[in-house]
């Protein structure tokens, strides 16, 4: 299929595409459409080809080294970016990711995530942007188009169904053509119409008996057919698994490599009549036209010739994040905090979680954590801290006091080379090794230096990964054995929990030697060789009964005490789903006993998706703060002393396991039905009639706003609105269409726009939403297409889902 040909440059990119192909031999093609390593093709130098570079997103760009030594901004999560209901707001965070991405000679970002919170045991909903199809849409699309204006391509994952990580390699998700349609696809349609995004990602899961990357029909005849997409399809890392159907099924490019189905086994594949070759000059096709817009093929302009003015990344990772914070609670005005003392509790308040675990992760130059952010900004003296509660009851990863680098060894015991691996951690991908070390002369890696521990007492130090480990602290060795892997997860060694090897009493300031010897093995199932693994600390764990008195005793003598709850890697991240939303540890039960010693009582939740609050009716405020990227303590301490107001909304809805509506994640003989269809998220609470701790859209500000009056003139609905308050404030207006005639098939109401509302004190203003014509349309599944419903609709326009403040109706 041709590009969409809008313009000149459009079409002087496409010549230069076909004569590139033209020159081309099969063996040539075959190569370019197979990564050549963890993270790029490989260049052809005689049609002018650069190597196309591919690297993880969506909060940072972490680039083709995955270390500390490479340091990437990192932006707040992709849930808090939904929550700032703010289309403008994450365009500008392309644009920053475009920069960070150029500065790394990165030319693709794996990003965004735009699959949808079916459920809240989700584990890796952190890195997706919401329920709602409506919402992750203008968001995903906004994001796109600030990445894409800066030359750097996108790829919009993972398509389809990729809703939960259990056994998702091989999970058959059954998911009816409504659901999918009105639910699931919906905000790859709406990114693909509205941003042309450059590329797309599938995913690992089977939809309906078909594996993703081998689904001709939704992506050769819903996603190229239907949309006009005319970007490339790169599989998830590992995900192609035979080489004529995934051709057939319109997968351009097969990652990692430079083991993989494409490659010398597609050639071969068309010399034996197996595979249609011109369905390869279609997939080189897609991949030169990326390289053609991003800048990677000789004798073509690229799309974008002047990128953006450059953008302050600590600045708009903490612009983004104090408009991300959503305030759920605010009894009594306990916020912004009022003059006086402050008790600091909780463990994250210390030690602050700002991003999510997995492929998402990067390394940013510094953090601020609640501590740091509160200390800068109270004034001396006013400010306590306690530890209250750990949520981490296992082994952390990159604990604060390594000071460790890595030495490469050949068999004979000599230097290869060395790297820093300050926090402890190995990952090295493919060719991602320090200067003068190759696999094939590597034999062992030993992480050696010094821990310096913050506090004295028992230390426990655990290793992860797999082989041969010698483990040694101070003067003595602890463990000297092989750790096995988990023969049913390749990625078992990055995404697994650290086993216990050793425990030493040590003393607090006083740095001890430390030292982690791996013989390195190498997974025969992987399609490139790969160096991981960590070292991981617990520090003293001290009696849970005496951290939590220290802390209520700190908060009965303060004026306000704030308490920082948060979720762990172990609880949040790809690779698995939870297996419940409470907080770990004992962090409710720190929160029951500040609240009964202190009525003033502010608690901040520090998690990416949603988690059970028992305590909220006990205390003052409550506001959720995500995982709010590296300056997340400095926004903290924005909003809490009132410099700023918190922004977000909430993007998804907030309520007890018990009562969620959807809440299997677990396949049954390697199936997981769909079966709730198009009730999920607000959709689903409604249905049931069930009443969420907090509900879809909800949040708070600083000031109050009256909603004044509500008016539809054909498709443009306008809602005037007033700042009631005593300070300027912004409002998000939403906008809810719900069917007159009540059909137990169809959601009571759903999101039709939103748009955000500025006004000072006493100020007026009105806003303008455009209702799209899907809002009063369903997939027919009898005529297979979109069929209007027609009737009388209520057009309400509010704060959240249940509270809505005007409404109107109309006839369609």
């Amino acid at each position: 299929m041709a590009a969409t040909q809008s313009t000149p440059a459009d079409r002087a990119r496409e010549s230069a595409v076909e004569a590139a192909l033209a020159a081309l031999d099969l063996d040539a093609k075959t190569r370019l459409l197979a990564g050549q390593d963890m993270w790029s093709l490989p260049a052809l130098p005689r049609i002018g080809l650069a190597s196309l570079v591919m690297s993880d997103g969506p909060i940072g760009v972490r680039g083709v080294r995955w270390t500390a030594d490479d340091p990437s901004v990192a932006l707040p999560s992709p849930t808090a970016l939904a929550a700032g209901w703010d289309p403008d707001l994450a365009r500008r965070a392309g644009v920053l990711l475009a920069q960070e991405a150029r500065r790394k000679g990165v030319h693709v970002l794996l990003a965004p995530t735009v699959n949808l919170h079916r459920s809240p045991l989700g584990g890796r909903h952190f890195e997706a942007y919401s329920e709602d199809p409506l919402l992750t849409g203008v968001i995903g699309a906004a994001y796109v188009t600030g990445v894409q204006s800066g030359g750097v391509g996108t790829t919009v994952k993972h398509f389809v169904a990729n809703d939960a990580e259990t056994d998702r390699f091989t999970v058959n998700n059954l998911v009816g053509e409504r659901a999918l349609r009105e639910l699931y696809l919906a905000p790859f349609e709406t990114i693909v119409a509205t941003a042309r995004p450059w590329g797309v990602m599938t995913a690992y899961n089977t939809v309906n008996g078909v594996t993703m990357t081998e689904h001709a029909r939704l992506v050769n005849d819903v996603l190229r057919g239907e949309w006009s997409f005319d970007g490339f399809n790169v599989s998830d890392w590992m995900a192609a698994r035979d080489t004529v159907p995934a051709l057939r099924g319109g997968l351009d490019v097969a990652m990692p490599g430079p083991r993989t189905v494409y490659g010398e086994a597609l050639a071969r594949a068309v010399r034996d009549g197996a595979a249609d070759e011109a369905e390869v000059d279609e997939a080189v096709r897609r991949v030169l036209r990326l390289a053609a817009r991003t800048g990677a093929l000789a004798g073509a302009e690229p799309a974008v010739t002047e990128v953006p003015e450059p953008v302050d990344g600590e600045a708009l990772a903490r612009e983004i994040a104090r408009r991300s914070f959503v305030l759920v609670r605010n009894e009594r005005s306990a916020l912004p905090l009022r003059p006086g003392t402050v008790a600091l509790s909780g463990a994250a308040a210390r030690d602050a979680r700002v991003l999510g675990g997995g492929s998402a992760t990067v390394f940013p130059a510094h953090t601020v954590s609640p501590l740091d952010g509160l200390t800068a900004a109270l004034p001396e003296g006013t400010l306590s801290y306690a530890v209250g509660a750990d949520p981490s009851t296992e082994l952390a990863l990159g604990a604060p006091g390594f000071d460790l680098r890595a030495v490469c060894r050949d068999s004979a015991g000599n230097v290869l080379g060395t790297g820093t691996a300050p926090g402890g951690q190995i990952q090295w991908m493919g060719s991602d090794l320090p200067a003068g070390v190759t696999h094939d002369t590597l034999h062992t890696v030993e992480l050696t230096g010094t821990f310096t521990p913050r506090e004295s007492g028992p230390h426990t130090f655990g290793i992860r990964g797999f082989g041969a480990f010698t483990l040694t602290v101070g003067a003595t060795t602890y463990y000297d054995d092989v750790q096995p892997a988990d023969a049913d997860d390749p990625f078992s060694a990055f995404f697994g929990a650290p086993v216990p090897r050793a425990t030493a009493e040590l003393v607090a300031g006083e740095p001890v030697d430390v030292s982690l010897t791996h013989v390195v093995t190498y997974a025969a199932e992987l399609p490139l060789k790969n160096v991981i693994f960590a070292l991981a600390l617990q520090g003293p764990q001290r009696d849970p009964d005496e951290l939590i008195a220290e802390a209520v005793a700190a908060a009965r003598a303060a004026d306000t005490a704030v308490v920082v709850v948060a979720t762990t890697d172990r609880v949040e991240s790809e690779g698995f789903d939870r297996a419940d939303l409470r907080l770990p540890g004992r962090q409710d039960d720190l929160v029951h006993a500040v609240a009964a010693a202190n009525p003033n009582t502010v608690v901040i939740v520090n998690s990416g998706s949603p988690v059970e609050l028992p305590w909220r009716d006990e205390v003052a405020a409550v506001l959720l703060t995500w995982f709010p990227g590296q300056e997340g303590g400095a926004a903290l301490a924005d909003v809490l002393t009132g410099a700023h107001e918190p922004g977000g909304r909430l993007p998804t809805t907030w309520g007890s396991l018990a009562d969620a509506p959807v809440t299997r994640v677990t396949p049954e003989g390697g199936e997981l039905p769909y079966s709730e269809g198009v009730f999920i998220g607000y959709r689903a609470w409604e249905k049931q009639g069930r009443t969420p701790s907090y509900p879809f859209g909800h949040g708070l500000g600083y000031t109050d706003w009256r909603y004044d009056g509500i008016s539809v003139d054909g498709t443009t609905v306008t809602v005037r609105v007033t700042n009631t308050g005593e300070r300027p404030g912004r409002e998000v207006v939403q906008v809810y269409v719900a069917p007159a005639e009540t059909d137990p098939d169809r959601p009571a109401r759903a999101l039709a726009g939103f748009a955000g509302a500025e006004a000072g004190p006493g100020e007026s203003v009105e806003v303008t939403v455009e209702l799209p014509r899907r809002a009063f349309e369903i997939w027919d599944e009898r005529t297979g297409g979109w069929a209007v419903v027609k009737g009388s609709y209520e057009i309400a326009a509010g704060r959240s889902i249940a509270d809505r403040r005007a409404a109107t109706s109309i006839n369609v």
